[in-house]
């Protein structure tokens, strides 16, 4: 007999002693080592749940509770997709009972007084069967752990690819990433203080940085111009709302939907006169609400070609003076908050803020 049976668990139900007793001695002989038995019927689920088995031994005449209660308590504790064979040993020679063990959860059924060598062939013929259930679900189980990681390797690939394509819209601008990234960050921050989900949080954190990528399709004597655009100027630099959404709709992917919608609301204000659909309130969606706080924030605190930086306090000043026209009141508010208990340092550089890395950028 292949190794690996002979140390497999049996587990022996019987209320005769005697029959234990046979049974116990005959298994050891034929090199099974791993043996537990009881002759109380009320204890073997106890038995089956601590001692996990490979295979049931069960008579069925039984005081208390009978071979069949049993069985029906043994099925209800063994998982779906689940294979414990139980063999049913009984002095009951009828066909009924026969095919009522077998309906009830038994994969085989012998009769009393036994022949010991059929009882080998039948209890190896089971374990062989459980053996090979045990291999089948292993290697189903390394083919799930495999297509998980191919799985999140393709998403960690896709989220990549987002990341560094907000990076290349940043470079059409300015000589560096890092708004995209602070603008990430900060949304991220601004969503979690406002008490979303974590897969929220995690979805704005990605998909803030593509706020702006529709600016690589706005020329470049408008887009890298150091001073004030001409009213016609920003007419074709408000397009780059359309563009970047247009860029990223179609899919089916939750992250670059998120991303279709930052691109194209982050510029719609509270009171309507935003662009490029003039929704105001509710109507703008919160992701739009959130990066649009986020980006002007970012762009207030960092030298532009046509402006410095601003203190941070006068800043936060501003997003205050502009809560009810340009920004969400609610979202201002939940601002103000975290500022104050913030550090902003790492706000302001671009540092993960509550482990909340990212990627984007605009132009005010």
């Amino acid at each position: 007999m292949h190794k690996s049976l002979t140390v497999s668990k049996i587990l022996i139900v019987d209320d005769e002693w005697p029959n234990v007793h046979l049974l116990d001695r005959f298994l050891q002989e034929a090199g099974f080592t791993n043996l537990r038995y009881t002759t109380d019927p009320t204890q073997a689920l106890g038995l089956y749940k601590e001692f996990q088995p490979d295979l049931v031994l069960l008579d069925l005449l039984m005081p208390f509770l009978d071979g069949f209660a049993v069985m029906k308590q043994l099925c209800e504790h063994t998982e779906s997709g689940e294979y414990t064979p139980i063999l049913v040993l009984t002095a009951d020679i009828t066909s009924a009972t026969k095919q009522r063990a077998l309906s009830s959860g038994a994969k085989d059924f012998l009769t009393k007084p036994l022949d010991l060598s059929e009882v080998y062939l039948r209890i190896r013929n089971l374990l062989e069967t459980r053996l090979l259930h045990l291999e089948v679900r292993a290697h189903n189980e390394h083919l799930e752990q495999k297509v998980r990681e191919r799985t999140q390797e393709l998403e960690e690939s896709k989220i990549e690819v987002l990341e560094r394509l907000a990076i290349a819209g940043e470079y059409r601008d300015y000589d560096t990433g890092e708004h995209t990234r602070r603008v990430g960050t900060i949304a991220a921050a601004l969503a979690e203080a406002l008490g979303s989900a974590d897969p929220v949080v995690d979805l704005i954190r990605r998909a803030a940085p593509l706020h702006d990528i529709g600016k690589i399709g706005i020329p470049d004597q408008i887009l890298l111009k150091a001073g004030r655009l001409s009213p016609a100027e920003f007419e074709i630099m408000k397009t780059h709302t359309t563009i970047g959404a247009k860029i990223l709709s179609g899919s089916q992917h939750a992250l670059l939907q998120i991303a279709e919608s930052v691109a194209r609301t982050h510029h719609e204000r509270w009171d309507g006169s935003g662009y490029p659909s003039g929704l105001s309130a509710e109507a703008i969606p919160f992701e739009g609400r959130v990066v649009a706080l986020a980006d002007t924030f970012d762009a207030l605190t960092h030298p532009r070609p046509y402006k410095e930086a601003w203190p941070a306090e006068a800043a936060i000043a501003e997003i205050k003076r502009q809560g009810g026209r340009q920004f969400d009141p609610a979202i201002v508010s939940a601002f103000v908050r975290f500022t104050a208990a913030t550090d902003l340092l790492p706000l302001i550089s671009g540092q993960s803020v509550h482990n909340l890395p990212v990627e984007s950028r605009a132009r005010h």
